[in-house]
């Protein structure tokens, strides 16, 4: 599934928040979004989840308005993984995971066959089938992300929307985590803190700043000290790493003389 943003502009209170973006994501592709707190990452990503509605612009799946489908024709096409947090219900990992089976159920259906079946091999792809009877709430920050995950492969969906997924989790799970939906091969948006994560994991990086696109392409191309001196205020050195070959980000501290 094909994802195109095209000149998506959201605002509040006369602020503006995003700012005439486009960005595209071909199918199968995971896709960072980077830049600062308050760059409008999140708010671009409820847009395209549709949580809140672009003044200008649009967003579609393939060949279809994502803001011309019904909710429930929204939930069949977007899985939507947020920040790991506890939650307030006592729900067992099963009971959590088939939520993801509500937009295909009318109104008080119950749950079939069919529906345990498709919820056992979610829970199989993220490894956690043996804790299908556990309490949501008791697991780790790591193995909650991953029955949401779970949840969001239940929706049957081709598309995946994640708001910075691996936050508060440490370093394995966060590996983990990404791992995890980069093995799925479903077009997946994802919005990023940590900048060595999307250089590792990330085949597109789209990079805002006060809302609006400053840059964007491969991670070798985009995450250029001059670029994250200007997004991010701050110096470092950049240079494929020597065990992944991948881009790799040394952050300077402004004691320190960037070293030739």
């Amino acid at each position: 599934m094909k994802l195109a943003v095209d000149a998506v502009t959201w605002g509040v209170a006369g602020a503006m928040i995003v700012r005439d973006v486009s960005l595209s994501c071909a199918p199968g592709s995971l896709v960072g979004l980077i830049g600062p707190n308050g760059s409008g990452k999140s708010s671009l990503l409820r847009c395209v989840y549709r949580v809140l509605q672009p003044d200008a612009g649009s967003i579609q799946l393939d060949t279809e308005d994502v803001w011309r489908l019904s909710a429930r024709q929204a939930a069949r096409h977007i899985g939507v993984v947020l920040q790991e947090h506890g939650g307030e219900f006592e729900f067992s990992v099963r009971e959590m995971v088939l939520m993801g089976r509500a937009p295909h159920k009318a109104l008080f259906e119950r749950d079939s066959a069919e529906d345990l079946r498709i919820v056992e091999e979610a829970l199989r792809k993220v490894d956690m089938l043996e804790f299908a009877e556990r309490s949501f709430l008791t697991l780790s920050g790591g193995e909650k992300q991953r029955v949401l995950v779970a949840r969001a492969l239940a929706q049957q969906t081709r598309f995946l929307a994640l708001d910075e997924p691996t936050n508060h989790l440490d370093i394995r799970y966060q590996l983990e985590v990404l791992d995890l939906v980069r093995g799925l091969g479903v077009t997946t948006i994802a919005a990023l803190h940590d900048l060595n994560l999307a250089a590792l994991y990330c085949d597109q990086l789209y990079v805002l700043k006060a809302g609006a696109l400053v840059a964007s392409g491969p991670p070798a191309e985009v995450l250029t000290p001059a670029l994250i001196q200007s997004v991010y205020g701050v110096r470092a050195e950049v240079a494929p790493h020597p065990a992944t070959g991948r881009l790799h980000v040394v952050f300077l501290p402004r004691c320190m003389e960037v070293s030739r």
